[in-house]
C-alpha cells in the first residue's frame, strides 16, 4: 500500500465502497469464511483508521486514496445476508454496483491465491449471492481470496469454511489479505487491469 498517497478522509460524498465479507463475533474470528474481513482490517491498519462506526448494518470506516473517498464496509448481518448491508450503503450514497468491490473467500482456490473478476455470478459463495440478489446486479468487481479446497469431497462445506487456518497456512492468508486490499484500492482508482496483472493468479 506504499504505492498510494494517504491522507485523512475529507468531508464529502463517498466515491467508492470496498466490502469485506465475513461473519461477526469472536466465534468466527480467524475462520476461512472471514478472509474478506481480514482484507478490510489490513486496509484499516495501513491507513491508520478504525472500522468502528455502525451504519448500514455494518461496521464502517473511511479512507482517502489518490483523491477518492472510500467507505470500508464489514457487514454484520452474517454472511448469507451480506447483500442487505451493501444495498443500503450503495442506495444511501447513490452509487452504482460498479462503484463497489467485494472481497470474499473462495474454497476453489489454494490458500493465499488471489483471483479478480470484473463481474459475474456468485460462484457458490452465499454472501456474493445475497449481494447479487439484493442489488439486482452482477456488475460489481470482486476480489477472491483462496482459503483452500475441502480436504476430501465428503467433508461438510459449512464446517470447512468455519474452520481456522493451520499454523502453516496462516502466513499465506496474511499476505493474501494484504494483496487483496492493494488490489481493491487499484480497482477503486479505476485500475482493474493493473490489479488483475499484479495480483490475479
Amino acid at each position: 500500500m506504499d504505492m498510494f498517497f494517504k491522507k485523512p478522509a475529507p468531508a464529502g460524498p463517498i466515491d467508492f465502497v470496498i466490502v469485506g465479507l465475513g461473519n461477526p463475533g469472536k466465534k468466527y474470528e480467524g475462520t476461512r469464511h472471514n478472509a474478506g474481513f481480514a482484507a478490510i482490517e489490513a486496509l484499516a491498519e495501513a491507513f491508520s483508521v478504525r472500522i468502528n462506526r455502525v451504519k448500514f448494518k455494518s461496521l464502517c470506516g473511511e479512507i482517502t486514496c489518490d483523491g477518492k473517498k472510500i467507505l470500508l464496509l464489514m457487514p454484520q448481518t452474517f454472511m448469507n445476508n451480506s447483500g442487505e448491508a451493501v444495498r443500503e450503503a450503495l442506495s444511501f450514497y447513490k452509487l452504482p454496483p460498479e462503484k463497489c468491490v467485494v472481497i470474499c473467500d473462495d474454497v476453489t482456490l489454494d490458500v493465499g491465491t488471489i483471483r479478480i473478476r470484473r463481474k459475474g455470478s456468485d460462484g457458490g459463495q452465499r454472501g456474493m449471492r445475497s449481494i447479487i440478489t439484493q442489488c439486482a446486479s452482477e456488475q460489481f468487481p470482486r476480489v477472491k481470496i483462496g482459503v483452500g479446497k475441502k480436504p476430501h469431497p465428503d467433508y461438510d462445506l459449512a464446517a470447512w469454511v468455519l474452520s481456522r487456518f493451520s499454523k502453516e497456512e496462516a502466513p499465506a492468508l496474511v499476505k493474501a489479505a494484504r494483496d487483496a486490499a492493494d488490489a481493491a484500492l487499484l480497482i477503486a482508482n479505476g485500475k482493474i487491469d493493473k490489479a488483475m496483472n499484479d495480483f490475479s493468479r
